[in-house]
């Protein structure tokens, strides 16, 4: 990669992290008040927070990058989905775990990330409740402190580690399937987080933790900012036949726009 290529990614990435803290400080807003809760069209929850979270990541990357298009959560539930998405596009899912938040737990997170060519390049993802933010950009990923009132205090490089014994599966709070129960069946004696929303995957980039299994419906923005910081940090997140999950599917034959198949997200082997 050339100086001029890792600058402009550099830049994105704090772009993404400026946004992430801006939409978490409002889905934190909205958390301590109290909302209504929403169903959409497939009976999943919609809050304020998630509105407007999008509104401000969008407003954002649009300003900044007119020409590179948007799929976002909230948008798509409404049928509002650019014709062409193309090679490069920014996926957003502007409250991760809104189970989580409903819920009153503090899983929940923010979450962008550029796509190119198929492969999540670049993403954040933060959350906001517990203050915990992770980035990665090709060949670099970070877990980043703040000082409370949402400036950076410090930055450390996070990495995958070499598969712990037992392994230590990170498995979802919320959305746990008899499937994904058979999987985790396989490793004796096998240690078992579970977290909600895509921190599970900040987890395995960081070394807390080995493996991700997700036998269970996901969508691309579920998965894409999470997804990127783990290959960042050395993993790799696998379809079940082993290869690599890759993004902007569309036209599928067995499924709608952007759905994914089971996974696994896993660190170092």
């Amino acid at each position: 990669m050339t100086k001029a290529a890792e600058s402009d990614d550099l830049a994105i990435q704090q772009l993404f992290e400026g946004l992430a803290i801006e939409a978490g400080r409002k889905v934190m807003e909205v958390f301590r008040a109290g909302c209504a809760v929403k169903k959409k069209a497939d009976a999943s929850p919609v809050t304020e927070a998630d509105q407007s979270s999008e509104k401000i990541i969008l407003n954002g990357l649009r300003s900044a990058f007119p020409d590179i298009p948007c799929v976002a959560e909230e948008e798509a539930a409404e049928g509002i989905v650019p014709d062409q998405v193309g090679e490069v596009f920014f996926l957003v899912d502007p409250l991760d775990g809104t189970r989580e938040f409903v819920n009153r737990s503090g899983d929940f997170t923010v979450n962008i990330a550029l796509i190119r060519h198929g492969r999540p390049d670049i993403g954040v993802v933060y959350a906001p409740c517990s203050e915990r933010l992770f980035s990665g950009r090709p060949g670099h990923a970070e877990a980043i402190d703040l000082d409370g009132t949402g400036g950076v205090a410090g930055r450390r490089r996070i990495a995958v580690r070499r598969q712990h014994r037992p392994v230590v599966i990170v498995a979802s709070r919320s959305h746990r399937t008899p499937a994904t129960d058979d999987f985790i069946r396989q490793f004796e004696a096998a240690e078992i987080v579970s977290v909600g929303s895509s921190l599970k995957f900040c987890l395995v980039a960081c070394g807390e933790a080995d493996l991700y299994p997700r036998l269970g419906r996901t969508m691309e923005w579920d998965t894409a900012a999470g997804d990127a910081i783990l290959r960042a940090a050395g993993g790799m997140t696998e379809t079940m036949d082993g290869t690599a999950l890759i993004y902007g599917k569309r036209n599928q034959p067995a499924d709608v726009d952007f759905a994914n198949p089971f996974f696994l997200a896993k660190g170092g082997s």
